[in-house]
């Protein structure tokens, strides 16, 4: 079934003229006809031709995710798979280029009024050096990357990031692009038995989607969400402020921020990890330690383990590792996250892996409860009543408690 829903309207983010509308309506639907359209048989051509053609030639069957790709790439069917791929994620952020380029000195003055209603605190460095993980490359193939230019005082890239990952998503995070925040909320809240964090922190926050529901949830907590990109911060205090929340953004580094020793309670990530780097990694966990007052939480929500799936499945979520400029998207998910939190400091008894197998879309629920546009466009009517993970469809939690 194709997911209709459409993303919650705030003042900052770009407005679309129907012709534009209608370019990103259908760059949208192109993604979802590749999924349901063309994903679906590529197993039928891997186990028909594609790995037997490998057998005959190699003398053995495929034996991982590298031999299938191996053998699926010179395939014609596969390759027509990967260039519709590549082409629908360029399309998409053309699509929304237009709607931004059509008047971006209203966006911006908008989004200066939307951040000046927003009462938490805008940090944001004269000298920043972001890491090269991510100023390399345009990551998700969106012009100008996450950062853009070093000292840009910009926030289009993040009106580009929100509208365009709304896109890549199909909905499927729901109109606020908010599942994975509320997905996290609503672990604590089902699972850490009354746990009330006063300081909460989000890691790698971009423009903000996941970093609003803890403010939600915990309206009196100081909520401070870091990113080491300036454009997507200062697009992330204006949009919280554009939805009524007064919520603090920062440029800061994961590996290390600028937070005293002890400073928070919960610290979280969404999507983060993938996003990183193998050196980064590790150090990110430490400095989740370090922050973390004794018994408080380190969650991160991002891609499950290989090792919980089939190789040729692998194989598919890998093709976002070679086309879609995720260079760290499968080497993320075979290291021992485990063994990393005990390395950082945190008790192996603590450590765990969690995909509760309950509803992996809160904006699935959302629609079966009858969750309309108009609340949608409303935190106030906004309910934490769903929105958690499920093993091998969606995002695996690694959670971790300080010792108290």
């Amino acid at each position: 079934m194709l997911n209709t829903f459409q993303q919650a309207r705030h003042a900052v983010l770009p407005k679309a003229t129907p012709q534009e509308a209608s370019r990103q309506e259908f760059a949208k639907s192109l993604k979802q006809y590749i999924q349901h359209g063309l994903l679906p048989g590529l197993q039928p051509v891997y186990r028909g031709r594609a790995g037997k053609r490998f057998e005959r030639e190699a003398g053995r069957a495929p034996a991982d995710r590298h031999d299938i790709r191996k053998s699926m790439v010179p395939d014609i069917y596969f390759q027509h798979y990967a260039a519709v791929n590549r082409i629908s994620q360029e399309l998409l952020w053309d699509s929304v280029i237009d709607s931004i380029d059509s008047d971006p000195q209203a966006l911006r003055a908008e989004a200066d009024a939307a951040s000046a209603a927003n009462g938490g605190k805008l940090v944001v460095p004269e000298q920043f050096e972001v890491p090269r993980y991510v100023s390399a490359l345009d990551i998700h193939c969106m012009p100008g990357g996450y950062a853009g230019e070093p000292g840009e005082q910009d926030v289009t890239l993040g009106a580009l990031y929100d509208r365009g990952v709304f896109l890549y998503s199909m909905g499927y995070t729901g109109p606020n692009n908010d599942d994975m925040g509320r997905s996290v909320c609503n672990y604590i809240k089902r699972r850490l038995d009354g746990f009330s964090p006063k300081r909460i922190l989000d890691m790698g926050c971009t423009v903000g989607h996941s970093t609003l529901p803890y403010k939600e949830l915990f309206p009196e907590a100081e909520v401070w969400g870091v990113d080491v990109a300036a454009p997507q911060i200062r697009y992330a205090h204006a949009r919280a402020g554009a939805m009524g929340l007064d919520v603090n953004f920062a440029q800061m580094n994961a590996e290390r921020t600028e937070f005293e020793d002890g400073y928070f309670d919960l610290v979280v990530s969404h999507i983060l990890l993938h996003e990183t780097s193998g050196k980064a990694m590790p150090r990110i966990f430490e400095e989740c330690h370090r922050v973390l007052a004794p018994g408080g939480y380190m969650i991160h929500a991002d891609l499950p383990p290989f090792d919980l799936m089939d190789p040729f499945t692998q194989f598919i979520l890998d093709n976002e590792t070679y086309y879609n400029n995720e260079p760290f998207w499968g080497a993320m998910r075979e290291l021992d996250q485990v063994k990393l939190a005990e390395a950082a400091g945190f008790p192996a008894d603590t450590i765990c892996f969690d995909t509760a197998p309950m509803a992996v879309m809160e904006f699935a629920a959302a629609q079966a409860a009858g969750y309309s546009q108009d609340a949608a466009d409303s935190v106030a009517d906004r309910e934490f009543t769903a929105g958690e993970f499920a093993p091998g469809g969606g995002w695996e939690v690694l959670i971790a408690r300080k010792a108290g």
